[in-house]
């Protein structure tokens, strides 16, 4: 069956009788249950998709479809819709049914997208493999032996096996962007405070954005153009006019780049993903784009940082889920402490109690000022001086991921070399700033990888033009 790989020829297609909503709903749900065994979905939503393409086929009939028509979209299980379970890939979760949707999703609806199922992902979003989920693991299309990159894994491979045309995802250290990389698709962190959290099953509150998973800028951009902007439910959220996104993708200014010497001459990334980045940068130099190099010297520092900030608010965020008023209970509990202790014991994973632990520490009387207090003043010192660096400089370029995607159960043992699959994409998460993985090259060992660029604040619209270029220019592996 011939699929889309970009939402714009499919309208096209729709709007001239030459496809429909419910062909394309059918196409996606076979092929679902033809790939089922790579466990991206936890749920798919088949009669209700094909009751929703019938009732947007008449939309467009009669000229009322929204914007959105028709575009099939994924969630990810930690991200709210009414009367659908939600349950972040987590036992403590299971069976709960949304009593209100998130204002993302409302969005979505809004504008006639199809919202097929939700997406499997690590647990509560903590991993950079999607090994964590309590519904196993979900396997990279291209090599089925190896992970698809964390959390938002099952979402990345939806978009990228063809089973939707872009999926929703979160992103708070890297959990969009690594699994775009490792994936071959491409994954926008918008600024945070772009689009609204409201729905969004919190972790670390500080770093939490939801993103997009899709084959093409162009798609990226017209879904932040639909859900982004300011938000009654969420406090946090800009109230920055919001750009049409989509109509603002052809520029052809020559941007002021900076990469870091740190990142692309580390000693953990790899010598083809290195040897593509300097390949592209020195393209982009000869089409008269400015290169220069900079010093980055926090790039050690990161992933402490992180993992001290965002267990301490998944410390907070967490005391919620005590078998009390929603989620699991144990059964062989006699006491309140037993409700809890138990229940929270029985539901949760070891990863979510690994953290929760560690937060729970760096938060404790007489290590709060030795741990935290000092982690947020060194979460400054990062996010000033990479603001330092785009203040001159339209975009800051780097790997996405070191490498390319790793071993099933090749790090589960080892949780620093875990969290060292985020070590570039922390940076634009500690400072808010809005950050794109663009699938760039391909590696000998038949994998793809991504190139990341890093955006100044709330310039998500230079972003993806930027984007689109580079997808036009390098995709298919020309320099």
């Amino acid at each position: 069956m011939q699929g889309y790989t970009s939402y714009i020829p499919y309208r096209t297609e729709l709007e001239g009788n030459k496809t429909s909503c419910l062909a394309e709903v059918r196409r996606f749900l076979a092929l679902i249950e033809e790939k089922k065994h790579l466990n991206a979905f936890l749920e798919v939503y088949h009669a209700e998709a094909i009751d929703r393409a019938n009732a947007i086929d008449k939309k467009i009939a009669n000229g009322t479809a929204g914007k959105l028509a028709g575009m099939v979209i994924a969630l990810k299980d930690n991200i709210c819709y009414a009367g659908h379970k939600v349950s972040a890939s987590s036992k403590i979760l299971q069976g709960f049914e949304s009593l209100f949707s998130s204002t993302a999703t409302e969005r979505l609806l809004a504008e006639d997208a199809i919202i097929i199922g939700r997406t499997n992902c690590d647990e509560f979003a903590m991993g950079s493999s999607n090994e964590n989920s309590a519904y196993g693991p979900v396997k990279n299309p291209y090599n089925e032996n190896l992970v698809p990159g964390g959390s938002s894994g099952g979402s990345a491979v939806a978009v990228a096996a063809g089973l939707c045309h872009v999926a929703l995802g979160s992103d708070t250290g890297g959990s969009i962007r690594q699994p775009a990389s490792f994936c071959g698709v491409v994954g926008l962190r918008p600024t945070y405070g772009r689009i609204s959290r409201h729905g969004l099953l919190a972790f670390a509150s500080s770093f939490d954005q939801i993103g997009t998973v899709s084959s093409n800028a162009e798609d990226a951009a017209l879904i932040l153009e639909v859900i982004a902007g300011k938000d009654n439910y969420d406090a946090t959220v800009s109230t920055k006019e919001v750009p049409a996104y989509s109509q603002n993708l052809e520029n052809e200014e020559k941007f002021k780049l900076v990469y870091l010497d740190e990142c692309v001459n580390h000693k953990g990334v790899d010598p083809e993903i290195k040897s593509r980045f300097d390949e592209i940068l020195n393209s982009l130099q000869q089409s008269g784009y400015e290169n220069i190099t900079a010093s980055f010297p926090y790039l050690d520092q990161v992933i402490p940082v992180y993992y001290v900030l965002a267990t301490a608010e998944a410390s907070s965020n967490f005391s919620r889920y005590a078998g009390m008023t929603y989620g699991h209970r144990s059964k062989d509990a006699g006491s309140l402490e037993e409700v809890i202790v138990k229940s929270r014991s029985e539901g949760f994973g070891p990863e979510v109690k690994r953290r929760i632990m560690l937060g729970t520490f760096v938060l404790s009387e007489g290590y709060y000022d030795a741990y935290y207090n000092k982690a947020q003043k060194v979460r400054r010192l990062i996010s000033d001086h990479t603001n330092r660096l785009l203040k001159d400089n339209d975009f800051l370029i780097l790997p996405t991921s070191p490498t390319t995607a790793f071993a099933l159960g090749e790090n589960t043992e080892d949780p620093i070399a875990m969290y060292l699959a985020d070590i570039f994409t922390i940076q634009s998460a500690i400072a808010g700033l809005p950050s794109i993985s663009l699938p760039l090259g391909w590696h000998s060992n038949g994998m793809p990888f991504g190139l990341q660029i890093i955006g100044r604040s709330f310039e998500e619209e230079k972003l993806l033009a930027f984007s689109k270029y580079l997808m036009a220019k390098f995709a298919k592996g020309e320099a």
